[in-house]
C-alpha cells in the first residue's frame, strides 16, 4: 500500500501557465521523489502597461513517501 502526500506550490512565468507548471514540477522535483502527479488548482495572471507580464499556477503536486 502506498502511502501519497500532497503539497500546494506557486509558480509563475513571463511564457505560459505551462511553463510555469513545468517550472514548479523541475523544482520540486529537485528534493521530492516519487512524484506521481500535478493537479493545476488555479490559474492567474499579472498584468502591466495592458500587457499580461507574468502567468501565474497555483498547484499541488502529489508525491508518494517511502
Amino acid at each position: 500500500m502506498a502511502i501519497l502526500k500532497v503539497i500546494e506550490v506557486l509558480s509563475s512565468s513571463e511564457v505560459s501557465w505551462e511553463d510555469a507548471t513545468r517550472k514548479a514540477v523541475t523544482q520540486a522535483a529537485k528534493s521530492l521523489k516519487n512524484i506521481r502527479s500535478v493537479y493545476v488548482q488555479d490559474q492567474s495572471a499579472a498584468v502591466k502597461d495592458g500587457q499580461v507580464s507574468e502567468f501565474r499556477v497555483n498547484l499541488k503536486i502529489t508525491f508518494e513517501i517511502e
